[in-house]
């Protein structure tokens, strides 16, 4: 069983007992957190499809923590005008596990 959910502007393929990361959500470490916005969910070779939710549909998942993920680099540069600028960035993010997916 599997289901695709939508969360911080992006989607997931999640399994029960899946841990993933998603942008950083407003949730304590160790707390139960139900996702709503569930795509589609395939079970058994039936699969059901929202439009563009399915209604009564939840995943559950349990808040593992927050960190911060791997710092990336961005550097500009414009040739023959000595001009160069290099930032970093370090995305927040909340990692979850899967519990159950309820349809």
């Amino acid at each position: 069983m599997f289901a695709i959910i939508e969360t911080g502007g992006k989607q997931y393929r999640v399994e029960q007992g899946l841990e993933f990361k998603v942008e950083l959500l407003q949730a304590e470490a160790g707390s139960e957190l139900a996702l709503d916005k569930v795509l589609l969910v395939s079970a058994d070779g039936a699969t059901k499809i929202g439009a563009p939710y399915l209604e009564g549909a939840t995943v559950s998942c349990e808040v593992l923590g927050h960190g911060r993920g791997e710092k990336i680099f961005v550097f500009k540069k414009k040739r023959r005008n000595d001009f160069h600028k290099k930032t970093g960035h370090r995305q927040d993010y909340t990692s979850l596990k899967v519990k159950a997916i309820q349809a």
